[in-house]
């Protein structure tokens, strides 16, 4: 008989809180379970941050249970204030729907949607024609406000100002819940665990209308060792759209993480055996970088295909090994008239957001921590025109050990 996947999240390390662990662990291991997790459609892509969620998804679908992904195109209107200290910015419901689209696209690569194996919903499609004042006898009348202004999700919001249109979330998100039970046997909800209180929410919200149990799981969230949440870079969110981070971008972020960050990545991110994940894990000094190209493969492949995933390694160790020939590098091309005049170091180095600031950029030529086409360059005021170009057309910019960057001419 195939393991409880309750105990393979749990092994894993997926789980933080569970509303009722015994019970959700028996019912999932005696039936097929429909559960659900939600995106907010706040961008055109799904990010690093949401991959974790996606990958116990999988998990889920692959022991044989139902996933219902729910596109936020009600909620999205409003904004979660969960960890948030400002209220989120507005969107257009054409921009919301959009989004929706290519979530959706972006879930059909790891979430199988053929012979309702998985169902895709959208909460805008009960959400935004609601009538307020029926909403609020059928379930405002079950949310205490005492109880809510407890919630985590909105204590770090009462300081600057929680307005009461956030306020609404909650009831929204517990709403969703109530509707996915009635419309598809959906006893499960899941999510990051600065969902907690939204979804304890909708399981009150189930136990109260129909007199019937329902659950919650909550996620750990990936953080770095200072608890900043992984999946950002100086140049903002790490995308699953090849488009907005490249396979490359991709899997130098996974390449170059911390090493105490290496075995939890492998356990949560991948589907490597546990005792692989172990040794890989256990490895020390030099010898951790083959966990964390480990890593950043298997999540490469996973995320955009085997093919990528070979060449952004291939890419990686050629650039380590000072080849520096490779088609995958990040890059930023310049117009010929204006490289043609010349480019400073510093500006360079701040255009390809290698350094956030000026001073960063002056601070790091003058510590030594620059190499120009595989000259350690010394000079800040250095400027580098096409006549710097190498022979791949290129002006190869490393920060450090791990940071590469081309300048080319714009074609």
């Amino acid at each position: 008989m195939s393991r409880n996947v309750y105990d393979i999240l749990v092994e894993r390390g997926f789980i933080e809180q569970a509303t009722n662990e015994e019970e959700i662990r028996t019912l999932l291991g005696k039936e097929k379970v429909t559960f659900y997790i939600g995106f907010d459609a706040t961008a055109d892509s799904l990010t690093a941050g949401h991959f974790l969620t996606i990958m116990a998804m999988m998990h889920m679908q692959r022991a044989g249970h139902r996933p219902i992904a729910l596109l936020g195109g009600g909620t999205t209107m409003i904004g979660d204030p969960s960890g948030k200290s400002d209220m989120r910015t507005m969107m257009t419901q054409e921009t919301i729907a959009h989004n929706a689209k290519r979530f959706y696209e972006q879930l059909s690569r790891f979430i199988t949607f053929d012979d309702d194996s998985a169902i895709i919903e959208n909460n805008a499609d009960w959400l935004l024609d609601l009538n307020y004042v029926e909403f609020l006898r059928e379930i405002g009348v079950h949310f205490s406000v005492n109880k809510m202004l407890t919630a985590e999700c909105y204590k770090q919001r009462m300081e600057k100002g929680l307005t009461f249109f956030e306020f609404n979330y909650m009831l929204m998100q517990s709403y969703d819940f109530w509707k996915l039970y009635k419309k598809h046997g959906c006893v499960l909800e899941m999510g990051g665990n600065d969902q907690w209180s939204n979804i304890i929410g909708g399981v009150e919200l189930i136990r109260r209308k129909e007199g019937k149990p329902a659950y919650g799981l909550t996620f750990k969230l990936l953080t770095t060792s200072e608890g900043i949440k992984m999946g950002k870079t100086m140049k903002g969110a790490v995308w699953l759209d090849p488009e907005k981070t490249s396979p490359y971008e991709f899997y130098q972020y996974w390449r170059n993480i911390e090493d105490v960050k290496v075995e939890e990545c492998l356990a949560l991110l991948t589907f490597l055996p546990m005792e692989e994940v172990h040794r890989l894990g256990a490895l020390e000094g030099a010898a951790i970088n083959e966990a964390k190209e480990v890593l950043a493969y298997e999540i490469t492949k996973i995320v955009h295909g085997e093919a990528e995933a070979v060449k952004a390694q291939e890419a990686a160790r050629a650039l380590f090994a000072g080849g520096g020939k490779t088609d995958d590098m990040p890059t930023t091309c310049y117009p010929a008239g204006q490289l043609d005049a010349g480019i400073d170091l510093i500006t360079l180095l701040t255009d390809t957001k290698l350094c956030a600031t000026r001073s960063d950029a002056r601070r790091l030529v003058t510590q030594g921590g620059v190499t120009v086409n595989g000259e350690k360059e010394a000079d800040f005021s250095r400027v580098f025109t096409t006549a710097d170009l190498n022979e791949d057309g290129a002006i190869v910019i490393k920060k450090g050990k791990k940071g590469y960057h081309q300048i080319k001419v714009q074609e």
